[in-house]
């Protein structure tokens, strides 16, 4: 009991440095994860964790023993899971991004994220009239509408415009001999941030065969974000809505409004 004690009352100034350094890292993880499946992991992790340092702390031998088995496995394990975060950040870590984040000014001043929840404003008509607009001529386009996910990773693929949103704008983007036609837009804040934008595709083995590449990639974007993905087919003309990798195909004018105003409400 006496070696416990000691344990917990011997904290010096670099156990002060120590914990704000990991309480930092832990901040620019969770940002990293936020809004996506991997977050409920990360926590997960994070509470095996916090177990195994008070196991240890009360010298609980056998348990500690088994328990450590799996936290040192747990590097290997963080890597398989978070392979593509960890993609994510050491491409943001080493892009000029990072030193200019407004984040990182924010962590200097202890400004943390607001607890209210972020409002979310979309000129539905507008998106609504561009896309049935194209779909009238058949040109194919993609329309990512970000939510509560972090979409910078995303939004650096492409060419930013950040422009007003009209409907006037996005088709003259898809136009097919514009030259920001390939890929994808990315609305902000009602905004139109960037165009090109190269998103991932779906793994999904039995992905339906008669849709094309900006289906794949509107099924991976909300599989890995909680954006909504508005896709009309070139082939076809036909609109449609994904969200958390499932498409609600064929849709009408009317429909898409529904589901819009429907998902965008917090």
């Amino acid at each position: 009991m006496h070696s416990l004690l000691l344990y917990f009352i011997s904290f010096g100034i670099t156990d002060v440095v120590d914990i704000i350094l990991v309480a930092i890292l832990l901040y620019l993880a969770y940002n990293l994860v936020k809004g996506t499946p991997a977050i409920t992991i990360f926590i997960g992790l994070a509470l095996i964790y916090i177990t195994y340092m008070l196991i240890k702390a009360f010298d609980l031998k056998l348990l500690s023993s088994i328990i450590g088995k799996f936290v040192n496995v747990g590097v290997i394990a963080v890597m398989i899971v978070f392979q593509q975060e960890i993609r994510k950040f050491l491409l943001y870590i080493g892009s000029n991004e990072f030193l200019r984040n407004q984040n990182i000014k924010s962590l200097l001043k202890l400004k943390f994220n607001n607890t209210q929840p972020h409002q979310i404003y979309l000129d539905i008509d507008t998106v609504a009239a561009a896309c049935f607009n194209m779909s009238a001529s058949k040109t194919g386009a993609l329309i990512i509408v970000s939510r509560k996910s972090d979409l910078k990773f995303y939004i650096n693929t492409g060419n930013i415009i950040d422009s007003a949103l009209t409907s006037q704008m996005i088709e003259n983007i898809f136009y097919k001999n514009s030259p920001l036609h390939d890929g994808a837009v990315i609305i902000e804040d009602n905004r139109l941030v960037a165009a090109r934008c190269v998103l991932p595709v779906t793994e999904k083995e039995n992905f339906p065969a008669n849709y094309g590449m900006r289906h794949r990639a509107a099924v991976g974007i909300t599989e890995n974000t909680d954006a909504i993905a508005i896709s009309v087919s070139e082939q076809t003309g036909a609109v449609s809505l994904t969200l958390a990798g499932e498409i609600n195909a064929n849709l009408s004018k009317e429909k898409l409004i529904f589901l819009l105003e429907k998902n965008l409400k917090n």
